[in-house]
């Protein structure tokens, strides 16, 4: 018979090991790792309704993705533009950061695949003997340490032609030049951390779900059992 068991930490745990998910999913696929140096506003750079030119804009670069300014003549406005500069994964710019695509999604993968069965610890707790929790925090683990390997090769690719391109000739490997790191790394390095500190609490969840009160309610016929 399945008994939903829902305490506090395995809640928490749960919507932890969602947020992570996303948050790394979202910050791989992102264009704003590196943050370009200003392009300096042109002519075509003029406000119509204020009359002045428009701040100089910051180009951006990801992974595999970039975001830039295209000009549209016809009607002297200009628009930014996202989409991926590879057309292939042969096609990233840098040895470095193919390996560093590789090592997040690998990593990411492993994440969502957990984020999807802690939906389901509410009801199964076990699986061959062996806890869930125990095996999903392991894996979490896992995925921490792709995650760290991808993010620590991912400064040795900024010597590459395209992020010289946005950066200037001074960048290099773990030099930045005159690009800035954006959000999405940033955002990366949170997801990395959150992702540990979800390995050690499922350790907590487990405890919380096997605990004597939850025993308890068991005897006691109930399926749906509720503890802080």
């Amino acid at each position: 018979m399945c008994h939903v068991i829902v305490t506090c930490r395995s809640m928490l745990w749960t919507l932890l090991s969602i947020v992570v998910a996303f948050a790394e999913l979202i910050a791989f696929m992102s264009a704003d790792w590196l943050i370009g140096k200003a392009k300096p506003a042109s002519s075509e750079d003029v406000d119509n309704r204020t009359g002045g030119s428009q701040e100089p804009y910051h180009p951006t670069l990801g992974i595999y993705g970039r975001c830039t300014r295209i000009s549209h003549m016809q009607f002297s406005r200009r628009d930014t533009l996202c989409g991926p500069y590879a057309e292939n994964f042969n096609e990233i710019a840098s040895g470095f950061w193919q390996a560093t695509a590789i090592f997040l999604a690998m990593g990411i993968m492993i994440l969502c695949t957990v984020a999807f069965v802690s939906v389901f610890t509410m009801c199964v707790q076990s699986i061959m003997k062996k806890s869930i929790f125990n095996v999903c925090g392991l894996l979490q683990g896992i995925a921490g340490l792709f995650l760290i390997l991808g993010l620590i090769l991912y400064p040795a690719g900024w010597g590459c032609q395209k992020a010289i391109s946005y950066c200037g000739p001074y960048a290099s490997a773990y030099k930045l030049g005159d690009c800035s790191l954006g959000w999405a790394f940033y955002t990366a390095i949170g997801g990395t951390v959150l992702t540990f500190i979800c390995a050690v609490f499922s350790a907590q969840a487990e405890i919380a779900t096997s605990s004597d009160k939850v025993q308890e309610e068991i005897e006691e016929g109930k399926n749906l059992i509720c503890l802080l």
